[in-house]
C-alpha cells in the first residue's frame, strides 16, 4: 500500500536547518553530501535540500510505493504530469509529478 513516507523541504542552508529542527524537536540528521541532510527515524522522515538546482519550490511530499514503474504509469493514467523522470539516489529511486491541481509530489522505492 502506498503511504506518505517522507517530506523534503527546500532550505537555504542545511547546517542552519539542522540546528533549528534539532534544537526545536530534538531531531538528529544524517548528511548525504554538502547540500542534503535528513532525519533517519524510520517514521515519516524529513529531508533538507539546499541545492537550488535540485530543490522543489515548496515542500515535497514523497509517497513510498512497491513498484515505481507501475506507480509512474498509474500517475500518468490518472492525469498527473511527470516533472522529473525516474532517477536513482543514495537509498533508492524516485520520480516527481504534479497532480491535476499543480501540487508537486514524488514517488519512491527503496534499494
Amino acid at each position: 500500500m502506498a503511504r506518505l513516507d517522507y517530506l523534503e523541504l527546500p532550505v537555504a542552508d542545511t547546517t542552519r536547518a539542522k540546528a533549528f529542527y534539532g534544537a526545536a524537536f530534538g531531531w538528529s540528521f544524517a548528511d548525504y553530501g554538502p547540500t542534503y541532510a535528513a532525519t533517519t527515524s524510520g517514521d515519516t522522515d524529513i529531508g533538507f535540500q539546499a541545492d537550488p538546482a535540485e530543490a522543489s519550490s515548496a515542500a515535497l511530499p514523497v509517497i513510498a510505493v512497491d513498484d515505481l514503474e507501475a506507480a509512474l504509469a498509474a500517475v500518468a493514467a490518472a492525469g498527473g504530469r511527470v516533472t522529473k523522470p525516474i532517477f536513482a539516489f543514495p537509498g533508492g529511486r524516485r520520480f516527481h509529478f504534479t497532480d491535476p491541481d499543480g501540487h508537486e509530489l514524488a514517488a519512491v522505492t527503496a534499494g
